[in-house]
């Protein structure tokens, strides 16, 4: 199941900052105890600040349940940025965007939070909880209240403001520091002297008591916890607490009246004074119980015999089984048999180690694309296109990869890198180090709102960070040298690929499988077919007049002789099924303001059929010579072609297996037949091979080519047991 793990780290990542801000948040320790306490459970794990930018986070990672996903899930860890009912900020956003979650429904949180509306439902439910008062100015309090008193905000946590009063005096100064300092009424409570102890509660129908934990207080019966015993001196705790079974059982019949009346979902701690009577009372529920390991529901659920892994992942099942029914639980909360069996190796999977490996490792793989963007790789920048390709030498080479290098002194150097001494590959992989981007388009490096923009990163530079962070995790996990692993990095892709060809060829032959690291469409294609392609470029030129002319013989402009072409291409194309016809570009040239003497026309024809390629070829230059004017001159070149690439029965074998396993592990892909030429057309047809293993990407063919940040998390997940089962046959 793919899971969420929402937690507030960017507290700046609000349009503006308003009303209170919460000063309740959890360590980033605990939250990766807990997103790893989920992958150890096999589930796909990301955690993602509850920002602005939340939404779109969630969009990009979970399942289209509408498109027959299976369903995920937010695990809520979100105090809140700022606001009065800062609980319920994640949980109404979730949803309004209809995702499940763990944890209590806003109407829960906001009334767990508000201590006075708290105790109102206490009382209407015949929960005992002690006398209490309500101030909004200091003018209001009498002066015969019962004395100790308790002092504290009404909608605050982890003890904010708390404060115990002895005298009139020391309560009207109480009252009036926390109004000023927290903008809100205050809550003034009888104070219970006596023992103190906490709760825990897991489930929703019939919660499951957890041992009782007591705060201890070394007999202090006036004692309480500040927020410094909550947040940096811990107080101890006793647990099992030493009470008589009459006690144990009151106070978890009382939780659990405390939790139906406040109507809180999947855990909670409620909070209880005992005093010399034996009389309890229930100060507050708290609806997001810590989850640090000091806490009080930590150390009562470790009492219970649950592992922090256990416990975690059986708060997950709670919220599974309330949203979607104890038997879709089993189905969707539990790890998948065969895919743990398949990985197994220690008694953590191999993929949920490479996922927590590579989660623990994106801003690398950020990092690594942004060092790469800033190298201009543009097809003729030479120098570039080495530079970036020496870059990646010293990143493989600190993999365990050799090289080989290829010299080409007209676009830069191909490099072939292995981790083995033989001829045969279990796996090659496939990249390219140039891009089409000329100088002067060129696009730094920014991520915003969870894309990646810069020149190549769709073309080819997010499909090497993918590559690196999948091998760095296998690596990491011992498993790299279990395959026979090539890759190659071509350095012509921009021009038709024509020198890169007899490599591709050669090395596909020696290998079991192949794959490319094209970027993935927005829907995680992966290209089984291809279209063959053929370039053309026209030159037009206007001869000059020849002296002697007769006055009023017609000329032709170039321009409208290369508009009429144009229109004559593209009705070729509508004539021949599964042909398409691409105006590449148009320049013109002229003096002054006179009409242009000189067109210049390129264009681009995708074909599904080899036989179409010969008869395209001799109708375009039917087309070009075929009632030309005389004062006009056609110069037709034919640029780089390449075959097209049917998908076979061996690539439909492949694709199915890595579909499945792309399953098994909660990876989106669909397969799709890509218009643009792939190195797919000079592998031999026999060979397995898939391309578009790279990232999620978007807007390629313009200046504001992306991908998708967190896809460099998945593919990379991917492809590195892509990688490891080729070396098995993927005998799934």
């Amino acid at each position: 199941m793919k899971v969420a793990v929402i937690f507030n780290k960017d507290q700046s990542g609000v349009i503006n900052v308003f009303g209170m801000q919460n000063r309740e948040v959890y360590k980033p320790q605990t939250v990766e105890r807990v997103a790893s306490a989920l992958e150890k459970g096999g589930h796909n794990v990301r955690v993602i600040d509850g920002n602005i930018n939340v939404i779109e986070s969630l969009k990009d990672f979970m399942p289209r349940v509408v498109h027959g996903e299976q369903p995920g899930m937010v695990f809520n860890m979100a105090y809140g940025i700022q606001g009065v009912s800062r609980y319920t900020h994640i949980p109404s956003l979730l949803e309004m965007v209809g995702i499940p979650y763990v944890g209590s429904s806003p109407s829960g949180h906001g009334i767990a939070l508000d201590k006075v509306t708290s105790k109102v439902l206490f009382q209407a439910n015949g929960v005992p909880t002690a006398e209490y008062w309500v101030f909004s100015s200091v003018d209001q309090i009498p002066e015969n209240l019962p004395f100790p008193l308790i002092v504290k905000p009404k909608m605050e946590a982890v003890s904010l403001g708390i404060q115990v009063v002895q005298d009139f005096q020391a309560l009207k100064a109480a009252v009036a520091s926390l109004m000023e300092e927290f903008k809100q009424q205050v809550l003034v409570e009888e104070f219970i002297p006596g023992r103190e102890f906490a709760v825990g509660l897991l489930g929703n129908r019939d919660p499951e008591v957890l041992p009782i934990v007591e705060i201890d207080f070394g007999g202090d019966e006036m004692a309480i916890q500040s927020l410094d015993d909550k947040t940096r001196n811990p107080r101890g705790k006793l647990c099992p607490a030493p009470v008589d079974e009459l006690l144990k059982e009151n106070l978890g019949k009382t939780a659990k009246a405390a939790f139906r009346a406040l109507g809180v979902y999947d855990f909670s701690r409620v909070d209880f004074r005992l005093d010399k009577n034996g009389n309890l009372y229930v100060l507050e529920l708290n609806s997001m119980a810590s989850l640090g390991s000091s806490g009080s529901y930590v150390t009562s659920a470790k009492a219970a015999g649950y592992t922090f892994e256990s416990l975690i992942n059986r708060m997950l099942d709670v919220a599974v089984e309330r949203y979607f029914g104890k038997q879709s639980m089993e189905q969707l909360a539990a790890p998948e048999p065969l895919l743990t069996s398949l990985f197994k190796r220690t008694t953590t999977p191999l993929h949920v180690r490479i996922r927590s490996y590579l989660r623990g490792n994106l801003g690398t793989m950020e990092d690594f694309l942004a060092t790469m963007v800033d190298i201009n790789s543009y097809v003729h920048n030479i120098e570039g296109v080495n530079s970036l390709g020496r870059w990646v030498s010293n990143q493989l080479a600190n993999l365990g990869f050799q090289r080989l290098v290829h010299p080409r002194a007209e676009f830069g150097n191909m490099i072939y890198f292995s981790n083995h001494e033989g001829e045969k590959n279990d796996v090659l992989i496939v990249g390219h180090l140039d891009n089409p981007v000329h100088y002067q388009d060129y696009s730094s490096f920014l991520e915003e709102r969870g894309r990646i923009y810069g020149t190549g990163v769709a073309w080819g530079k997010g499909g090497i960070a993918v590559l690196l962070g999948a091998l760095s995790a296998l690596r990491y996990t011992r498993s790299l040298k279990k395959v026979k692993c090539g890759i190659l990095f071509i350095t012509d892709d921009s021009l038709g690929g024509r020198s890169s060809r007899p490599l591709i060829e050669e090395l596909s032959r020696n290998s079991h499988y192949v794959i490319g690291l094209r970027g993935a469409g927005l829907s995680g294609e992966l290209i089984t077919s291809c279209s063959g392609t053929m370039n053309f470029n026209i030159e037009i030129n206007q001869v000059p007049p020849r002296p002697g002319r007769k006055e009023g013989t017609e000329t032709h402009d170039p321009v409208l002789f290369a508009a009429e072409k144009i229109l004559s291409l593209k009705k070729l194309a509508a004539q021949n099924k599964g042909v398409e016809c691409t105006i590449t570009s148009v320049h013109t040239r002229g003096t002054g303001q006179l009409p242009p003497d000189y067109t210049n026309l390129s264009f681009l024809f995708r074909f599904s059929d080899t036989a179409q390629s010969e008869r395209l070829e001799t109708q375009v230059n039917r087309i070009f010579k075929e009632g030309t004017p005389g004062n006009i001159k056609v110069h037709l070149t034919r640029g780089p072609s390449r075959r097209p690439f049917p998908e076979t029965e061996e690539i439909r074998n492949f694709y199915e297996k890595v579909e499945r396993l792309a399953r098994l592990i909660e990876v989106r892909v669909q397969k799709t037949h890509s218009p643009v030429h792939s190195f797919l057309s000079f592998v031999p047809q026999e060979i397995p091979v898939l391309d578009g293993l790279g990232p999620v990407t978007g807007g390629i063919g313009g200046n504001n080519e992306y991908v998708i940040k967190d896809s460099l998390l998945d593919r990379a997940v991917l492809l590195a047991n892509v990688i490891f089962l080729s070396n098995r046959n993927f005998n799934l």
